[in-house]
């Protein structure tokens, strides 16, 4: 019996089979939850194709979380395959990587950096508000992070956007406690996926990683940090909010 027998997951923002978020929905699979996947516009085609790659192909409900009637019908969506929830997981952020990365800091216009913020930042409060009225005590929420406690080469106002997001799991973690609902982040190391690649100069990163991880780091693999989502989502971390795991090889406990 896996440790989310019988969960019921929401994995929103999942577009490639090499994403975080599909080895997120894949693991909690085999640990024996019902997922339910979610994308939306072009995106939504290739999420319900790589659905079929699942150990059990998942559902997917079309979700803008910068859109109030797909926040305002998403209970209603999610209530076509599931009675309920047990656990969401966020993985999404976006960018303009020809204005608020690779270097661009001082120069982004505002649209954008706001466009970024509410994405990657704000979408994790408006995904959980939205979440909660299929969400009962003992539910779990988990975000994607990278590490945003110092400035990153290349990262830029995405650097600012993980701040932001960090700091309001924080705050969620604070305002759902009562209603006995975790929040938590995971703060994986750099990653090959769809989101990285369009990061001008981030490639630079890996390097950094493969010399200074204590345990090392495979760029490839998204199992540990999936792992660490499902972990989370399970009811082995009862007491444990507010809290960001870092599955990066060490990296974040080296110095020079």
């Amino acid at each position: 019996m896996g440790i989310l027998q019988g969960k019921r997951i929401l994995v929103a923002g999942v577009t490639m089979d090499s994403s975080i978020g599909f080895a997120v929905a894949r693991t909690a699979q085999e640990e024996g939850a019902r997922v339910v996947i979610s994308n939306f516009g072009r995106a939504l085609g290739i999420t319900r194709r790589i659905a079929g790659r699942l150990p059990e192909e998942a559902p997917v409900v079309e979700l803008d979380v910068t859109d109030e009637d797909h926040l305002a019908a998403l209970p209603d969506r999610l209530g076509e395959h599931l009675d309920g929830l047990d656990g969401v997981v966020h993985s999404i952020a976006y960018g303009n990587p020809e204005t608020t990365l690779g270097g661009k800091f001082l120069t982004a216009p505002w649209p954008d950096v706001a466009q970024a913020l509410q994405v990657s930042a704000f979408s994790l409060k408006s995904l959980t508000a939205a979440s909660l009225p299929l969400l009962s005590s003992g539910s779990s929420v988990v975000g994607l992070t990278f590490d945003a406690t110092v400035a990153w080469p290349a990262y830029d106002w995405m650097g600012v956007a993980k701040a932001g997001l960090e700091s309001c799991a924080r705050y969620l973690a604070r305002d759902l406690g009562p209603r006995g609902v975790r929040v938590n982040l995971v703060a994986a190391g750099p990653l090959k996926t769809l989101a990285a690649k369009a990061i001008p100069g981030f490639d630079g990163l890996e390097s950094m990683w493969s010399d200074r991880a204590p345990l090392g780091w495979d760029e490839q693999d998204t199992t540990p940090a999936a792992r660490a989502v499902v972990a989370l989502l399970s009811d082995f971390f009862p007491a444990t909010t507010g809290e960001i795991v870092h599955v990066d090889g060490g990296y974040h406990a080296q110095g020079a």
